[in-house]
């Protein structure tokens, strides 16, 4: 879907080049806080999905507003992989794991273990292990399971914990780290 402006520039053209140069243009936040308040005019997410083989990188906020473009495809990248269901996810969680992101000083896409998850699959999760809740907030698209290779789980649990904007659950065996929007708490080790 091409959306034309009159300097005959496309939205997705407009937003590539946004994304190309934010490593260049993008502030270095000294906090998650500052980050969440507004304390910065870009805010980009970088992830990629085994399951899926799909990569996304993607300017999802400029100067104080959302790209609803950009959260659509977020969304869409986050989707339940099992059965191709999809919720809208929440921006909080978007932004919860952009500021750790940042905060981690990493280049390294996130690799995506779990967005949202449809009621059937987190059953099916539950019926297999005792560490899915039942009222899992995935389900609600507030919640992701995130890795990468160049931080360790303490590294990233730290960073997410630092935002203060919602639950960070630990998952050394693993090797992953849960982030949410929900009420602030850890778990986990």
């Amino acid at each position: 879907m091409k959306q034309s402006s009159s300097a005959g520039f496309t939205r997705r053209a407009l937003l590539g080049a946004f994304a190309a140069s934010a490593i260049t243009v993008a502030p270095t936040y000294s906090s998650a806080a500052g980050f969440l308040r507004g304390g910065g005019d870009i805010r980009r997410l970088r992830m990629y999905s085994g399951r899926t083989g799909e990569r996304i990188d993607m300017v999802y906020w400029i100067e104080g507003n959302y790209i609803k473009d950009a959260l659509e495809e977020i969304t869409h990248f986050m989707r339940d992989w099992r059965n191709d269901q999809r919720l809208t996810i929440d921006s909080r969680t978007v932004d919860i794991m952009a500021a750790a992101h940042n905060l981690m000083d990493v280049s390294e896409p996130y690799m995506l273990l779990s967005g949202y998850r449809s009621p059937e699959t987190n059953a099916m999760l539950r019926r297999r292990s005792s560490g899915v809740a039942k009222n899992s907030l995935h389900m609600k698209g507030q919640a992701a399971d995130l890795r990468l290779a160049s931080r360790s789980v303490s590294q990233m649990a730290r960073a997410a914990q630092a935002c203060h904007g919602g639950g960070v659950g630990r998952y050394s065996r693993s090797d992953f780290v849960h982030m949410d929007c929900g009420p602030v708490r850890t778990w986990g080790g």
